[in-house]
Order: C-alpha cells, then structure tokens, then sequence
C-alpha cells in the first residue's frame, strides 16, 4: 500500500508520496493544467498497482470537488479528508505535503477503519446529493443576504432625507411601499441610486422564487428534510437545510449531544488541575447556517410547544434570555438526533414518557378534587 499527501492550491499540487515502510518515494509538485495533471495519476496508478493501491490524505478547501472525483477515478482506495486546526509559523506547500504524508502513514490503521485521532479533525466527504442540497441552501442564503443588504441601502436613502414617515405603509416590503419608491421625488443622483436598489430588490426577489422551486422539488425527495418539516416554524428551506448537514448520516452521531457538539452547540472548556469547572460560550465548530436556521426556529417552537416554552422561562429567570436560547436551541438539537434516528414527527408537549407522566398527574389532581 502506498499514502499519498497533497497540499492543493489552484494552480500547482505539492504531492507527497509514501512506501508501507513510511519511506518517501515522491516529492514533487504538479501542474493543475488538465494534461499534467492526468499524466501524473496515470503514472501514479501504474506505479502503485504492484503495492496494493494507494491512499490518499488533503486539506479541506473551497475546490475539492475536481480532485476528489479525480483521485476516485484513478482507483484512491480510500480519502482522508482534513481540517487544519492551527498553522505553523514555518510554512511552505512541500513542508505541507510532508507532514499530511506522515500524519496519514503513521495514523494509517486508525484513519483507515475510520477511528478518530487525537487533534485531528476529519472531514466526512458528502455525497452527491447532499452536496448538491448544500450548494442550493447555502445559495439562497446568500440571496436572502444581498436581499436584506439592498433593503438596508433603501433605508439609508430614505434616513438621508427624514421620509420615512411619508411611507403609504408600515412595512418597505409591500407593493404600495415599492410603487410609493417608485414615484418618489429626489434630487438625480438619489433617483439614479434608488432605482437601481430597486432593480436589484427585483432581480433578488427573482432569484428567490427560482431557488425555492428548486428547494421544494429537492425537499419532496429527502424523507429525513420532510421529517424535520414537522418542527414548528421549518419551511422547505430549513428542513432541507438540516438534513444535508447532518454529515455521513444520523448513524455517524452515537447520540444527541453528538449532533450539538457538531453544529457547535456545546460549550468550551479550559479545565486544567484544580480548575475543572471553567466552562465558556459555545464553540462554534460547525455549520453556521444549521445554527442560524435553529436560532428562527427556536421562536416558533417557543411560540407552540408549551412544555419547551416552560422549560426556557425556568432556565430565562436563572441566566437570562441568551442564554436560555441557546439551551432550547441544543435540547433541539437533541429532539432532531431522536426524530431522525426514529423516524419520528416533532411531539409537542415532551417526549411520550413525559406526557404519561402528565396525564397520571392530572388524573390524581382530578381524583384528589372530586374527593375532596
């Protein structure tokens, strides 16, 4: 068997390549020109077949995709992909190349049955569906983005000039809001600003109604986003959203605490010798997105769930509104693990053992008053 290392940048590739013995037979660099790059694999392939294969380790960044299918391609028997969590001060792309060579030939037996390493986290490569999901979701959300951006330099026109209160309505948002915009009396270069704001506010609006058609269709097809569609308050969008992130499978998380920690729920801690109490704010390790959409969702389960509702006031009067939020937003987590692993719909009231427990309770209190 042979390890390959590859320190990935856009126009050159730093290869690093290792014996069983751990004894490196290649150190180069590559092209990323389509006709070096294949030349390389192919003599790669050739030189590798006698071994057994070869295994392959890389960074995480924003232009995997081509290299994986590449190295799936040219017979790579397994991918460990990575996340660097610190950066050396001495850094070149062949020192790079080294040490994912030697991280991935002296960890081998553990990366390679899928075992965790101390101080290295692992990427889970989504598969083509998922990966397609989270390309959509995280399009829209930057639709909704420079949306909001236009909106906010509308409001910043109409501050500039005090007219505000001249609005037909409440809201910016409604149709006599815009044709109101549209008529609007300004000076040339205001005009000339606003009505490209409201273009662009079109154009976004546009795009919108485009990606939703697209997130309906998708969501109809994934049978854990309709599961999670049963959450108060999750649309389309937020279903689909968490399910596409929820990496490898509901199988890769042993328990709901396990999801939490992945989407950055949990809080850090600093526990050293006599100090193993200090714990600080969540973590933040994960998809940004899964928290914000669990954050609006927090809202509408507080809104229609009583029983989450008096759980959040108790832990509100001890340590207040932000943080109670965010313990309803990692308890939520945990009710998607359960809801996911047992394909189960989004109980309001509390989990069946809870409700029994209710319902016995309410029978003794009625029991007690018609003695009584």
């Amino acid at each position: 068997m042979f390890y390959l290392a590859i320190d990935q940048h856009l126009k050159q590739l730093s290869v690093n390549l290792r014996d069983e013995e751990g004894n490196v037979v290649w150190r180069r660099q590559v092209s990323t020109k389509w006709d070096k790059v294949r030349t390389f694999f192919d003599n790669l392939r050739t030189g590798c077949a006698s071994g057994g294969g070869f295994v392959a380790i890389l960074e995480v960044c924003g232009f995997n995709d081509w290299l994986l299918k590449m190295l799936r391609q040219y017979g790579c028997r397994e991918i460990v992909l990575v996340q660097p969590e610190t950066r050396d001060k001495q850094k070149t792309d062949r020192r790079d190349a080294n040490a994912l060579g030697e991280l991935l030939w002296v960890n081998r037996h553990r990366l390679l049955s899928g075992k965790t390493i101390q101080k290295v986290k692992r990427v889970t490569i989504p598969n083509e569906q998922q990966a397609a999901d989270r390309q959509l979701t995280e399009l829209r959300r930057k639709t909704v983005d420079g949306r909001t951006r236009v909106i906010n330099r509308v409001h910043r026109l109409l501050a500039k000039h005090n007219l505000h209160q001249e609005c037909p309505t409440k809201g910016m948002k409604t149709k006599r809001a815009r044709k109101w915009l549209a008529q609007l009396e300004l000076s040339t270069i205001d005009r000339v600003e606003l009505n490209q704001l409201l273009a662009a506010w079109s154009m976004y609006d546009e795009q919108l109604e485009e990606l939703d058609q697209h997130i309906r269709a998708r969501q109809a097809e994934d049978e854990t986003a309709q599961v999670l569609a049963t959450i108060p308050g999750a649309s389309a969008f937020a279903s689909l959203a968490l399910s596409c992130r929820i990496a490898g499978g509901i199988e890769q998380f042993a328990r709901g605490s396990s999801l939490s920690n992945f989407w950055g729920l949990t809080p850090g801690c600093r526990n050293s010798g006599q100090n193993n109490k200090r714990l600080g704010s969540i973590t933040k390790a994960g998809s940004r997105l899964a928290r914000r959409i669990l954050g609006h969702l927090v809202l509408h389960v507080l809104r229609e769930d009583a029983w989450m509702r008096n759980w959040y006031q108790r832990i509100k009067r001890r340590r207040g509104t932000k943080i109670a939020r965010v313990a309803v937003m990692r308890r939520l987590t945990t009710i998607i693990w359960h809801m996911v692993k047992y394909n189960e719909p989004y109980c309001k009231g509390g989990p069946p053992h809870v409700q029994r427990q209710h319902r016995v309770m309410q029978t003794l209190r009625e029991e007690m008053t018609q003695q009584a």
